[in-house]
């Protein structure tokens, strides 16, 4: 009768019966029933449940025996205390999510009973539907050596993955205090970076869609994959991008030369080139490509419904990603891409942005920030202001108005403290910062702001007063990077509405006074630039995410010859597609620090209250 049993259970993957009022059923096997075996263990005859764990683990068993065994231990749940962990990890490990919907109809049920009747198992049971968020390895071994060690191909992959989902809404629903167990594992099971793109992908994928059925843990779990992802991002500095780049460009070139003399071409057509590749040359900025492929794809599909933005949803993402900024972004320095992921949010919608100059301006005034941070937020202002082609003239106009009024309240200040006032950047950091970023809009902005209206467009800029910030004791030309401050110098003269040469030339004359550091000691500098210069919007370097943001991007326009004075003209080169105009417009005699240096320079570490007045003048965006 037993195998006549087994045969009517064969059928069973049709997925037309009632699990949960359907009888456990008999099938051959070895050691009895699961109650029977329980109590016998109780009795201290642990012969039979050893047994029974050691058949639970066999490789070949089918989906019939799989069901028999979950209908059982579903009827004796109650029967599993702490004692039976191992045995109940066994059975949770059975493979279920590649099976029948027969097989995973019961696993589904099991579970139910089990965290409903058991809640000790509770993170038992999240760890393993965790656990099938990554694909799994599949050794290949020839004449006995594993030659091959790759991410399974399986097609059946997002069927796993959704299965997967639909056992973990079960048991938060069941167990509603679910998600504040829930994110540790998370972080435990995170894959380690060096891990495979299609892995990281698979993961991170996967915590972001359970963030769309458990939304309370969405802010942590964004921290969570945002932090992994930084941690690419530094490791694959833009030098580094860009030379491997060159190197596969030089590589291509040569090869298609060498195509062309082996082989008889028609000289009346001209050579092939293959389509530029959308895979990245440096390794660790191909796998950063991919997840912020992923990132991307997930901001806009939450905030978007049948392709309307929904204002709401919008709104609670970028609060969790404003909040993932402060926390991390804004704390990284010389990260060259994840923070486009705001820059992309932002370009939703004009509040959001404006939201996001608004929450960096703050920042920046803020006297109980420490000075770093004000510093890094100015930056951010400046290049977002620059950069962002979605953010209008008036809102533009609108942030110089700010950036300008505390300024001149600084400067104001300072004359009126009765202290000496020299060049400090130790002392005046958030303040030279601030000058740099007004320095950085202007350039990129200044033709926006006058070519609706030339005759109020330079009103604009002569209000700014911008003769009195470069004439100050202060001195920002002699901080402030000097590519940036030669373009301010051409574009201000251009108009008239400052003279910066003279003080650029006097600049350049004398050595940088000594600058006190944090850290102690002193430290001498000539012709650098000390102010530790960051604009976390240079442009985007990454392939395929970048399609992104290429539309919403504003790049370098060349200043025509009348706008540079002669000694700049000849450093104007033909790099039509790059956009770097710190090479172009930078003296090649002056030894600059680069524009992401690779670590945060001691004199940033100085207190944030030393020098910085309180200004009472605000006004949201």
């Amino acid at each position: 009768s037993n195998v006549s049993t087994v045969g009517r259970s064969a059928n069973m993957d049709t997925g037309e019966r009632d699990f949960l009022n359907t009888p456990p059923m008999k099938t051959v096997r070895f050691g009895g029933r699961v109650t029977d075996m329980l109590d016998k263990q109780q009795r201290g005859d642990s012969t039979d449940y050893e047994l029974l764990k050691h058949q639970l683990t066999d490789p070949d068993i089918k989906d019939a025996q799989i069901i028999n065994w979950l209908q059982e231990f579903r009827s004796c749940v109650t029967q599993l205390s702490k004692e039976h962990e191992q045995l109940v990890y066994s059975v949770l490990r059975l493979p279920w999510a590649e099976r029948s919907q027969a097989v995973v109809d019961e696993y589904m049920s099991f579970l139910s009973n089990l965290v409903t009747a058991q809640t000790v198992f509770l993170c038992i049971c999240v760890r393993m539907v965790v656990s099938h968020f990554t694909p799994k390895r599949v050794t290949i071994c020839e004449e006995g050596v594993d030659i091959s060690d790759s991410d399974d191909e399986d097609e059946n992959l997002p069927r796993t993955f959704e299965r997967c989902h639909q056992a973990l809404q079960l048991i938060s629903k069941y167990v509603p205090s679910t998600s504040r167990f829930l994110l540790p594992i998370l972080q435990e099971n995170f894959p380690f970076i060096q891990k495979s793109s299609r892995t990281l992908e698979c993961y991170i994928h996967n915590l972001l869609r359970v963030t769309v059925y458990l939304p309370v843990i969405r802010r942590d779990v964004l921290e969570l994959i945002i932090g992994k992802l930084l941690k690419l991002d530094v490791s694959a500095s833009r030098a580094d991008i860009e030379e491997a780049e060159e190197n596969v460009t030089d590589s291509q070139r040569t090869e298609d030369l060498m195509e062309e003399g082996l082989f008889d071409m028609d000289e009346d057509t001209p050579p092939e080139h293959l389509p530029s590749s959308t895979l990245m040359a440096h390794p660790e900025a191909e796998k950063l490509d991919a997840l912020m492929s992923v990132l991307m794809a997930y901001i806009k599909d939450v905030c978007h419904i049948n392709g309307c933005l929904h204002v709401d949803q919008t709104k609670d993402v970028y609060r969790d990603l404003l909040s993932v900024f402060d926390k991390v972004i804004l704390t990284t320095h010389a990260s060259c891409h994840v923070q486009y992921l705001l820059f992309y949010l932002c370009s939703f919608r004009l509040a959001l942005a404006e939201a996001f100059l608004d929450h960096l301006w703050k920042i920046l005034q803020n006297l109980s920030q420490p000075a770093v941070l004000r510093q890094a937020a100015a930056g951010y202002l400046g290049s977002f202001l620059a950069r962002a082609k979605f953010v209008p003239v008036h809102t533009v106009r609108a942030c110089l108005d700010l950036l300008l009024s505390w300024i001149h309240g600084y400067i104001h200040n300072q004359d009126g403290s009765g202290s000496p006032v020299c060049c400090d950047i130790s002392l005046h950091g958030p303040f030279y910062a601030a000058c740099q970023a007004a320095f950085y809009t202007l350039v990129f902005r200044h033709r926006a702001l006058l070519e609706a209206d030339m005759r109020k467009g330079l009103e604009f800029l002569q209000g700014l007063n911008l003769e009195r910030v470069v004439m100050c004791q202060l001195n920002p030309l002699k901080v402030c990077l000097p590519a940036v401050t030669n373009l301010f110098a051409a574009v201000t003269r251009k108009y008239q509405v400052a003279f910066c040469y003279t003080i650029i030339e006097r600049n350049n004359r004398h050595m940088l006074p000594v600058v006190r550091s944090s850290t102690g000691g002193d430290r001498v500098s000539a012709n650098t630039n000390p102010l530790d210069s960051f604009f976390p919007f240079d442009p985007y370097l990454l392939k395929r995410s970048g399609q992104l943001i290429e539309p919403l991007y504003q790049k370098w326009e060349e200043l025509c010859d009348t706008e540079l004075l002669p000694s700049t003209k000849g450093l104007q080169g033909s790099r039509d597609d790059e956009d770097d105009f710190l090479r172009e417009e930078t003296p090649k005699t002056e030894c600059i620090m680069g524009m992401t240096p690779s670590s945060l320079d001691s004199n940033l570490q100085s207190p944030s209250s030393v020098g910085s007045p309180r200004t009472g003048f605000h006004r949201p965006f």
